[in-house]
């Protein structure tokens, strides 16, 4: 991969809760064992309380609920 030093980052994200819309790539984090780890994902669906998200647009199942903030949070049993 290119562009992968310190501080370097491939992906674009919205961080800014405020502006999410449908489609948005999105860095979030997920509670319990997988805490710490930074995963990139896509909004499905945006409300004003929650965001549903996804790392795979194309399988419907891989669809979690998650916090409407900078970095989303999904509960580890909410993980798909």
């Amino acid at each position: 991969m290119q562009n992968m030093g310190e501080g370097s980052c491939p992906f674009t994200f919205n961080t800014d809760p405020a502006t999410f819309k449908v489609g948005d790539s999105v860095s979030y984090r997920v509670t319990g064992g997988l805490e710490g780890i930074a995963f990139a994902g896509v909004l499905m669906e945006v409300h004003d309380d929650h965001v549903v998200l996804t790392s795979n647009p194309e399988d419907e199942a891989s669809r979690m609920r998650a916090t409407r903030e900078s970095r989303p949070l999904v509960r580890e049993e909410d993980v798909c």
